[in-house]
């Protein structure tokens, strides 16, 4: 019996080797379009901003020399500091909004939805069919002084006259955004949700655990890496958003985002532009890291 196995391994160990070889070539020939496709758009494209933003304006496409000057002085800019700072902060505040708001939804799609989880998921996805722009201007009519949200309540006999703190506010700014990305953060988290083992839970129901302590010691620490993930996906672009700002937030709103379409466009000083924009991916990427290890560190069991 033993002879047999042998004979039979000897001959189906040549036969494996050529499937792996098809499979390698496979998964070749599958990443190929997407490792075209990054290294074409993606990181040619953040090269160029880098190297834009190390080179002299000197009206050459190509440039004739390297200066560090673009970085410091955005560095030292005032305004660039401030609008910098309102620019994470007032992300900060959609992604937290957010989050909140989408983390109940993509539960009870993981624990409670049954039958009815695809037309739910179908229904958060429906906002896709839109262009971002299109529902941006949905809320400006909905915040704008004779808008939908002033009228409706004046109907009401709430208010007297339409409230003048609605549009062109950090408040429209956060509202619109936190919209905008609310499928981003609920897709994530329902995943995450999704994927936890229900053997898991029914072991901490019969070790005496009641609901919300099941929540707080089982759910929500295993579901931290889909709340992370749901946090980058609405922090990162949001910091950057031009429309929203420009569209339904006034002066106190500008993010950085303003500032370099500005360098870009009306200035035509693509150098300075390029330094901002690298100045804030550093800073996204500073926050993410410290907001990261804070989190692990909180979820790291003791």
């Amino acid at each position: 019996m033993t002879l047999v196995r042998a004979g039979e391994a000897r001959d189906t160990a040549p036969a494996t080797q050529p499937r792996r070889n098809s499979s390698k070539r496979f998964d070749f020939f599958v990443n190929l379009p997407g490792g075209l496709l990054t290294c074409t758009l993606i990181l040619f494209t953040l090269g160029l901003l880098l190297y834009l933003s190390v080179r002299v304006n000197d009206g050459q496409i190509i440039g004739s020399a390297f200066t560090t000057d673009n970085l410091s002085f955005a560095l030292r800019d005032p305004l660039t500091r401030t609008v910098l700072l309102r620019s994470i902060v007032l992300s900060a505040i959609v992604t937290v909004v957010t989050v909140l708001l989408a983390y109940p939804v993509a539960y009870y799609l993981a624990f409670y939805a049954g039958k009815r989880r695809n037309l739910l998921l179908f229904l958060i996805s429906l906002p896709f069919w839109t262009s971002y722009l299109l529902r941006v201007f949905a809320w400006k009519i909905v915040l704008a002084y004779n808008g939908v949200l002033n009228s409706s309540l004046m109907a009401l006999h709430i208010t007297d006259a339409p409230l003048t703190g609605l549009l062109n506010t950090p408040t429209a700014v956060v509202i619109t955004l936190a919209h905008a990305y609310a499928a981003f953060a609920v897709l994530p988290l329902y995943i995450c949700l999704n994927g936890l083992a229900r053997n898991l839970l029914e072991a901490a129901a019969d070790l005496g655990a009641r609901p919300h302590q099941r929540f707080r010691k089982v759910v929500l620490p295993l579901s931290m890496p889909g709340v992370l993930s749901a946090a980058l996906v609405v922090f990162v672009p949001t910091v950057g958003d031009y429309v929203t700002p420009a569209l339904v937030g006034g002066p106190a709103s500008s993010m950085i985002g303003t500032l370099i379409q500005a360098q870009f466009g009306k200035a035509n000083d693509w150098t300075a532009g390029a330094a901002l924009a690298v100045i804030s991916m550093l800073a996204i990427a500073l926050v993410v890291l410290l907001t990261r290890a804070l989190v692990q560190r909180w979820v790291e069991p003791r």
